[in-house]
């Protein structure tokens, strides 16, 4: 046994289907203990897509997502999509390579003090110091990921708790033979005292045994998952609510990310039960597919909880989606005007940051009710008049129990505020079309055109990843997710470079899903390697840039700021063809009356096998003038 089969065996246990890793010698161990379970190692071109893969699992399952890195660089290359998952509440759990415990600080092969670098910006990080440590300290790092207020953990795996105890005694010559006097002797004995210490557990486990470690099972060395509970509910908080609503006359409900972790997290549990048994492949893909399933299941009875309360709702992140395309509570446009309308807002994970423009959005006159797994997040730039610190999206469900207990569907006296704010949607998207049905000035595509075609050819199951800046918003105005689960974007860190990262985690995790990409050429670059990853592995996206050569949505405001343009040109770069060098299809969409063609045939590409990307050539428009937040 090595210490990267201890690894793996845990992750099994826990439900892991798959590892996402750029190959080093430090970490070798590791993949090659995952494969042997038959856990799906999956390689990227860059280690920060490892981690958004990991991110979009935890996202789309509830089981923690788990990225594999080599020391030093391949650490400090995860650093952003570690910042992401943090604050945009990811369960995502991350292995680092290290030097070898006694040559840290020696001038070993990259070797940093990657401890100092993720501690700031993961929830729980860990080194282990001796190979019996390395399945309770990761068994812990997955309860850590999935407390509370979910985020990412660090534990770091030095390599010389990952290799055989042999060749650990090779590589530290703690096995030579005579020579070099007594200090030889002595440096002899220092190192192979030093290596005991570092397999003494595994001597223990193994004494008495016929095999030695290599026959010992894998079950004792993973410990069962710990249970994670639930954040405790509030029922009288609930009844608060409802009192509060009865006598409102403008209510409004916006629904943020958090409110999915019902979902994706469900109940108090460990973190797989159903391979907690055994740590064997099969046990962990049937636990893995059933969690997204469940995640599915629980966000439609979140779903059905929203559409109980009767309330105007406005969704936002992750949480868009989760009424489906066209339901008629959903308000999609005009947010600021109604919350500060509004007698009543109630926010339901999601803090008044920017946002909200810090709570401004929401009007002096009106009650605040704020539900939110974060304790720090209720007290954030506004106080609410009720601060509810419980799971938002448990909270709705209990909320829509109350007024089913009450015989009062949708509490009533809200029809004329229910009108006026459908109609203020209705005018904006009468404009929207008008918009639309305009070419820019400068004779390429309307981008409001080409998002409207995308939205027609949406399946059912269709699955967003959004990452980009101007394009990608105004996709946000246009394109419906079909419904809960099925849009991925990167969170309020506002990251730019999520997309192949993203698509390929969402596509491991639902196959018969078309998942669609919708880059700005901006984003584009950040992660269109992992085309090759796509093709490589067999998993066909289709990828849309909206290609306008710029960065728009910061040089519209710059130029008129400033009068300069500098540094936001980019060229109409043939991404179609980067696509096809890396084993995917590529293909140009230029003109207007092919956009509905092309978008199909990038579809029956994608549901025949391939990986596809359109360069969508896109023109400026007006139409996110003044978007810009800080």
């Amino acid at each position: 046994m090595t210490g990267g089969d201890r690894i793996a065996a845990v992750l099994a246990r826990h439900g892991v289907r798959f590892v996402f890793t750029l190959c080093g010698g430090h970490i070798s161990p590791i993949l090659v203990g995952a494969k042997r379970l038959g856990i799906r190692v999956v390689d990227v071109r860059h280690e920060v897509d490892a981690v958004f893969a990991a991110d979009a699992v935890a996202r789309l399952s509830g089981v923690p997502g788990v990225a594999a890195v080599t020391a030093g660089p391949g650490a400090t290359n995860t650093i952003t999509a570690v910042k992401n998952a943090q604050l945009a509440q990811s369960p995502v759990v991350v292995l680092g390579g290290a030097a070898a415990t006694l040559l840290k600080g020696r001038g070993a092969l990259q070797d940093i003090d990657q401890m100092a670098l993720m501690r700031p910006h993961v929830k729980w990080s860990a080194a282990a110091r001796h190979v019996g440590e390395l399945a309770p300290l990761l068994t812990r790092a997955f309860a850590e990921a999935r407390a509370g207020v979910p985020g990412p953990v660090f534990l770091e795996c030095p390599v010389d708790l990952l290799y055989e105890e042999q060749l650990v005694r090779q590589m530290y010559g703690a096995g030579a033979g005579g020579g070099g006097g007594i200090a030889g002797w002595a440096m002899r004995t220092y190192l192979r005292r030093h290596v005991d210490r570092l397999f003494r557990d595994v001597r223990r486990e193994s004494s008495g045994g016929a095999g030695g470690p290599a026959a010992a099972p894998l079950a004792p060395l993973a410990p069962i998952p710990h249970p994670v509970p639930s954040p405790p509910q509030d029922h009288a908080a609930a009844a608060a609510t409802a009192r509060r609503l009865r006598r409102c006359r403008r209510p409004v409900l916006v629904v943020g990310s958090q409110a999915m972790l019902a979902a994706t997290l469900g109940g108090e549990t460990a973190a797989a039960e159903p391979a907690a048994a055994s740590p064997d492949s099969a046990a962990a893909a049937e636990s893995g597919g059933a969690a997204v399933d469940a995640a599915l299941a629980r966000a439609a009875e979140l779903a059905r909880a929203v559409a109980a309360l009767g309330m105007p709702v406005y969704l936002a992140g992750g949480a868009r989606g989760l009424l489906g395309a066209a339901h008629p509570l959903q308000r999609r446009h005009r947010r600021k005007e109604a919350l500060r309308e509004a007698d009543l807002v109630l926010l339901a994970g999601i803090p008044c940051d920017f946002r909200l423009d810090y709570g401004r959005h929401i009007g002096r006159q009106a009650e605040l009710v704020m539900v939110n797994r974060s304790a720090a997040e209720l007290r954030q730039s506004r106080r609410p008049d009720l601060g509810v610190h419980a799971d938002p999206g448990r909270f709705l469900c209990d909320l829509a129990g109350v007024a089913a207990g009450s015989g009062e569907a949708g509490w009533g006296g809200w029809e004329e505020w229910q009108a006026a704010l459908r109609a203020r949607d209705a005018e904006r998207e009468e404009e929207i079309a008008r918009q639309a049905a305009a070419d820019p000035p400068d004779g390429f595509l309307n981008p409001l055109h080409l998002c409207r075609e995308i939205d027609r050819l949406l399946a059912p199951e269709s699955l967003l990843v959004a990452d980009g800046g101007d394009f990608v918003a105004t996709a946000s105005y246009t394109v419906r997710p079909r419904g809960p689960l099925c849009w991925l974007d990167p969170g309020v860190f506002g990251t730019l470079g999520v997309g192949g990262g993203f698509a390929l985690g969402a596509k491991l995790c639902r196959p018969q899903a078309d998942v669609w990409i919708l880059y700005g050429d901006g984003s584009a670059a950040y992660s269109l390697a992992e085309f090759d990853t796509f093709a490589r592995h067999g998993l066909p996206v289709v990828a849309v840039v909206g290609n306008d050569a710029g960065w728009t949505q910061i040089a519209r405001e710059q130029v008129e700021i400033f009068g300069d343009e500098v540094a936001t040109v980019l060229a109409r770069t043939d991404y179609h063809r980067v696509a096809a060098g890396y084993g995917g299809q590529g293909l140009l969409l230029e003109r207007r009356q092919d956009v509905g063609p092309v978008l199909a045939e990038a579809l029956r590409i994608a549901r025949s096998g391939s990986p596809v990307l359109v360069n969508a050539q896109i023109g400026k428009t007006a139409f996110r003038k003044g978007s810009i937040s800080m």
